[in-house]
């Protein structure tokens, strides 16, 4: 697999700064207006153009837009159609923001948009969002890396009409019995919960189903990881939610040692009982 080779950043892109004739890749945030950054707030208000994913955006955001800006929304356009809006605007000289949902790093579909920029020329740079998948352990609220319990999160989805790799499974995926979020899924309640039970996790597995984390409408659905299809049915929710499930929504657990009185770090020394 060969690596990509590209000069350094511009130095204006890495500190927020967008330049004429450029695009840059937008994390929305997971909804709510207020969560998305103070740099993204910045660069909307100053586009010539948006591009946004208006299926799973929030509208909300495009008021931080000038009266003036050109807005297109992404969900009727087909990728050549897409890459056409940025090329014409940057080569315009404009200021391009491609809004999308979330963090675009996580299933943004950015990596095919940043390559058509590549081939036509085009400078671009990504500013970041806050991911769902935080937005939905804040709606909990929770901690995915809890110790004794786990310290890893693994992010994926079930398989749809985009395959997942065959060494990405579900059944796979839950041998490690780590703090798992899945995208996309919501539809596939059934098939996820009975695949990830044969995989390895029990079926009284604490579980939950966060729909639209951070909007007004958001809604947290609990259960065990067996019993979360039915409640997805009875909540009618089949899309726009993530599926959480691991340990780390259970009660158990190990107090960190960051804080622990017996721990010495850089900036604390150890305590005994006597001196607490």
């Amino acid at each position: 697999m060969g690596l990509l080779h590209e000069p350094g950043p511009d130095p204006r892109a890495v500190s927020g700064v967008q330049a004429p004739g450029s695009v840059v890749f937008l994390g929305a945030g997971p909804g709510a207006p207020d969560l998305l950054t103070l740099r993204g707030h910045r660069l909307l208000s100053e586009a010539d153009l948006v591009v946004y994913a208006g299926s799973l955006v929030n509208p909300a955001l495009l008021s931080f837009c000038r009266p003036d800006c050109e807005i297109l929304d992404s969900a009727v356009m087909t990728l050549p159609e897409v890459l056409k809006a940025l090329v014409r605007a940057a080569g315009e000289g404009k200021r391009v923001v491609r809004l999308h949902t979330g963090d675009p790093s996580v299933y943004g579909a950015i990596r095919e948009q940043m390559d058509g920029l590549r081939k036509a020329g085009v400078p671009f740079s990504v500013c970041p969002g806050v991911s769902s998948f935080s937005a939905a352990a804040a709606a909990i609220p929770a901690e995915y890396t809890l110790p004794g319990v786990s310290q890893t999160v693994i992010l994926s989805r079930a398989e749809g009409r985009t395959e997942v790799p065959e060494k990405e499974q579900l059944e796979l995926l839950a041998a490690h019995q780590a703090s798992l979020v899945l995208f996309l899924s919501a539809g596939q309640l059934e098939t996820v919960s009975r695949r990830l039970i044969a995989g390895g996790y029990p079926p009284d597995t604490p579980a939950a189903l966060v729909y639209k984390a951070s909007w007004p409408e958001e809604q947290v659905v609990r259960a065990t990881l067996e019993k979360l299809p039915e409640a997805g049915r009875r909540a009618g929710i089949t899309r726009t939610a993530l599926i959480l499930v691991g340990g780390f929504l259970g009660e158990d657990y190990a107090l960190s040692k960051l804080y622990s009185p017996a721990f010495e770090t850089g900036y604390r020394k150890k305590k005994t009982e006597e001196s607490t």
